[in-house]
């Protein structure tokens, strides 16, 4: 038992019966703008552009690595004190 041409034609009456012919007719207007994006999204990533170099610009391997800052002397921390076990208070 699938769903006969007369069943989605009340299934549609009772979706513009809920929620009103423009916010329907609107809904689709988005999920057609999400499906042309896709598409267009998928057409750009199959012709990729060519990557362009600035002429100043050098390779990652051939920039220098920076220094890391030299670090300062830390203080020694204060000594803990720590329970005596046979201690009984």
């Amino acid at each position: 038992m699938g769903l006969s041409p007369i069943h989605i034609i009340i299934l549609l009456l009772v979706v513009v019966l809920l929620f009103g012919a423009g916010r329907v007719s609107t809904l689709m207007g988005d999920v057609a703008k999400g499906i042309k994006s896709f598409k267009k999204g998928m057409a750009e990533e199959d012709a990729p552009e060519p990557a362009r170099r600035i002429a100043s610009e050098q390779p990652l391997d051939a920039r220098p690595i920076p220094a890391p800052p030299p670090a300062e002397a830390a203080a020694p921390a204060p000594p803990v004190a720590t329970p005596d076990p046979d201690r009984r208070a």
